[in-house]
């Protein structure tokens, strides 16, 4: 028989995990240390590709063959979910509960009628990401799992002998990391500080933090865990408990907490996000799937900025504000608690963030990082200026 063929696809946890998953399929969501579809290659040992929507797919491509093992990309792998996923036979479904977890189908195809596949369940444990802000809340469980996968059997490079440890067993630099002048605090969560990434002298850490490949803590920063900053990413000032994905930056003072920052974001001098109501009340948080505020059962919840976004200094924003893709705030006064996507402005009103202007924009900040700005790029974002238009006009 030929070998399985691994897919993850978009469940219906896509639509609650926007404005992230307008520009990438939900594996590529960044959690702990690396995205979920490279912890799954890694407990696989197998390249995987994805199932993910239309306008997407020629970005993220789908390869099938005669055997395919679809995986749900909001589901977190463990060994024991390995297990039985290796256990399916054909025409076969795995569930815990109501969450489809993976099937085997011959079928190529986004959509498949599960009606008469046997269905399995399991009492496996594992985190499932079907809000965004599980994202920041579920961070350190991810984190010390992804840590201790990586660096299994393996030794630190050397610290430097200028800055100050705690725990030390549970700070771990790759290849290339420099670290001076710090103090490193690994008794609440584990440091892992990745390839030719670098902390500046005078930074305060309190993990767990994953500072990724090519990321920068610049100078006198306070970081509390448990943040992740994703690979190229610069962050300076003050981040609790914060999942920054790929090339953003927040190189200034200025607080960030219990937040999500997509690609490509940037935040002013000064910007601060509020996570905390002054009358210490659950936060509502904007979801584009029920369009409305829900519930959260979460104190502690401050930003969730979409991908190409970006404040201006002196920036303030609200307890739970999510801002959509390709935002530019930059008014005095907070804006509202739900940004759309392609919005202009701030506090005294919006207008539309008109694409050939954004990208623009975006064709010169990826160029300083040698990346180029795609005509593949440029459709994914028309497209979703197009599908977000009611919301600009509410």
């Amino acid at each position: 028989m030929e070998a399985l063929n691994y897919i993850l696809f978009d469940g219906d946890e896509r639509d609650h995990l926007l404005p992230f998953t307008f520009t990438r399929p939900v594996c590529e969501i960044r959690i702990g240390i690396l995205t979920i579809k490279e912890k799954w290659e890694h407990f696989l040992a197998k390249k995987t590709s994805y199932a993910t929507q239309p306008y997407l797919q020629e970005k993220y491509s789908l390869k099938s063959t005669a055997n395919n093992m679809y995986i749900n990309g909001a589901v977190l792998p463990t060994r024991e979910l390995v297990d039985s996923i290796a256990q399916l036979e054909e025409h076969c479904a795995l569930y815990k509960d109501s969450v489809l977890i993976a099937y085997w189908s011959k079928e190529a195809s986004r959509s498949i009628s599960l009606s008469s596949f046997t269905k399995h369940n399991t009492n496996a444990e594992f985190i499932h990401v079907n809000a965004t802000w599980k994202i920041f809340s579920e961070n350190k469980e991810a984190l010390e799992a992804d840590y201790d996968v990586l660096t299994k059997g393996r030794t630190s490079q050397p610290i430097s002998d200028t800055n100050r440890l705690t725990n030390p067993e549970r700070i771990f630099l790759e290849e290339g990391a420099v670290v001076e002048h710090s103090i490193l605090n690994a008794t609440e969560g584990s440091i892992y500080i990745g390839k030719n990434s670098a902390i500046w002298e005078g930074s305060l850490i309190r993990g767990g933090l994953a500072l990724c490949e090519g990321a920068i803590i610049k100078m006198g920063a306070k970081i509390y865990g448990a943040t992740t900053v994703g690979p190229y990413s610069k962050v300076g000032g003050e981040v609790s408990n914060s999942v920054i994905f790929s090339y953003s930056s927040k190189g200034h003072d200025g607080f960030l907490g219990n937040a999500v920052l997509g690609e490509w974001c940037n935040l002013g001098a000064d910007t601060n996000n509020s996570n905390l109501k002054n009358n210490y009340a659950k936060v509502r948080l904007w979801n584009y799937a029920t369009e409305k505020f829900d519930h959260t059962a979460l104190q502690f919840c401050g930003l969730m900025m979409g991908d190409h976004s970006k404040t201006a200094i002196n920036t303030m924003l609200n307890t739970g504000t999510v801002i959509g893709v390709n935002c530019n705030i930059y008014t005095p006064g907070f804006p509202r608690n739900f940004v759309p996507d392609f919005s202009w402005g701030g506090a005294t009103g919006f207008s539309p963030y008109v694409p050939s202007k954004a990208f623009e924009v975006a064709k010169v900040v990826m160029k300083r990082r040698n990346i180029t700005f795609s005509d593949t790029d440029a459709a994914i974002l028309n497209h979703i200026f197009e599908i977000t238009k009611k919301w600009r006009t509410q």
